[in-house]
């Protein structure tokens, strides 16, 4: 029974704290998995460009006409996605 109060704590805890990030992490290797070349996307660094191609964990990354970087697929941190595109989606 002295154990009982240090169960419900760690319960809460994996709960309220693990339980979560595990769901985002996998939302997150979900959407990485989905992108494809043209989308836009918006790095973790703050910088958005539109993918124009592939190449195994990197990414190539139109940023302006003339500049393209290169980032790896891991600094993705979320595909954009405009409000009138979603009216056309519908």
């Amino acid at each position: 029974m002295e154990f009982l109060p240090l169960i419900i704590i760690m319960v809460a805890m994996w709960a309220l704290l693990i339980l979560p990030q595990q769901r985002r992490t996998k939302a997150h290797r979900e959407m990485l998995a989905k992108l494809d070349v043209g989308d836009e996307i918006l790095t973790s660094a703050g910088i958005y460009g539109t993918i124009t191609e592939f190449d195994g964990g990197t990414v190539f990354l139109a940023v302006s006409d003339s500049l393209e970087i290169k980032i790896t697929l891991d600094s993705i941190s979320e595909r954009v996605v405009y409000a009138d595109e979603e009216v056309d989606a519908e």
